[in-house]
């Protein structure tokens, strides 16, 4: 691979008032590649080697497309390389499927694992939910003013509390209750709505039901799950309230994949937040609800923006 310093040039901040000139002009790559409105991104990870930086910018270039924003990551441990780059055509707006067909060649002379979406996509999820509204209310209204490049295609629940909540927003809720008895019947329920929506991520929005070990497999990479996150770990009911009888200094929650280990999926995002004495166990679980929200929000934007890459149990995350 290249150094950063030979790296393809990238859009320049917008700081740089000659840089903003060239976006708007007409006459050159960036103010080309902005009139014509087709944009993509491409998502890799592979062995990683010499020159696998300058074969992707030489692809782009012979089809006549201009980096946007590129990201890399070379895990010298490992042995691994990894990149996100977001690139727009500067000629007729290209097709998705062409740049793909084009590009698998390329991927395959480098062992490439890839995805290679528009820019412009909404990935199509499916929240789960129990009672708790605060992930599910954040995920509707950031989906519905655009700010996560989603679309929430229907909400599950395996109780029938926030039905109207979902209604309002105009998304389809299905209630399908769990017991003991009912588990198989009622994961077998979700992966046909999985399969009727053309779902391609399953969040779990504070759904307070253990998937089974078939159900993760089945979701692999494709389920984000939300938890609190304290230190110490406080498991059962009531965290908050063991949180505030032990005095925690830090309130915090993880976003993760879903996996058969029980909240110990690859982290995708973090968020702590410090609290003290004065905090009453409303107000912990208050600041709680404000750290699950933001981990979950990041998580789901940055899985629906390609930028996540799985390495084990470990994520890379390119942005």
């Amino acid at each position: 691979m290249i150094s950063t310093e030979e790296k393809p040039s990238t859009v320049a901040r917008a700081a740089d008032p000659t840089a903003e000139r060239q976006a708007e002009d007409p006459t050159t790559a960036a103010g080309q590649a902005r009139g014509a409105g087709g944009e993509f991104v491409l998502t890799f990870h592979c062995p990683d080697s010499l020159g696998i930086v300058q074969a992707v910018a030489d692809f782009l270039l012979k089809q006549a497309c201009y980096i946007v924003d590129l990201k890399q990551f070379g895990d010298r441990n490992a042995g691994h390389f990894f990149m996100r780059v977001h690139f727009a055509s500067t000629g007729d707006t290209a097709a998705v499927e062409q740049l793909r067909d084009s590009f698998a060649p390329l991927a395959g002379q480098w062992s490439m694992d890839w995805r290679l979406e528009r820019h412009d996509r909404k990935q199509r999820i499916l929240v789960m939910v129990s009672k708790y509204d605060h992930c599910l209310n954040d995920l509707l209204v950031r989906a519905r003013s655009g700010e996560l490049p989603v679309e929430i295609a229907a909400v599950v629940s395996n109780h029938p509390d926030l039905e109207g909540l979902a209604a309002w927003h105009g998304v389809p809720f299905h209630h399908i209750p769990v017991t003991r008895e009912t588990k198989a019947e009622t994961e077998a329920k979700l992966l046909e709505l999985v399969d009727e929506y053309d779902v391609e991520l399953v969040v779990l929005a504070r759904y307070m039901q253990v998937l089974s070990d078939s159900a993760t497999a089945r979701l692999a990479g494709k389920a984000i799950n939300i938890h609190h996150s304290f230190l110490p770990s406080f498991k059962g009911a009531k965290p908050y309230h063991q949180a505030y009888e032990r005095g925690v200094k830090t309130v915090g929650a993880t976003a993760h994949y879903v996996n058969s280990e029980l909240d110990e999926g690859p982290i995708i995002a973090q968020q702590v937040i410090e609290v003290d004495h004065t905090y009453a166990p409303a107000d912990l679980v208050s600041v709680g609800k404000d750290a699950e929200c933001k981990a979950l929000t990041n998580a789901v934007r940055w899985h629906a923006e390609g930028r996540i890459i799985l390495s084990g149990n470990r994520t890379v995350i390119l942005r």
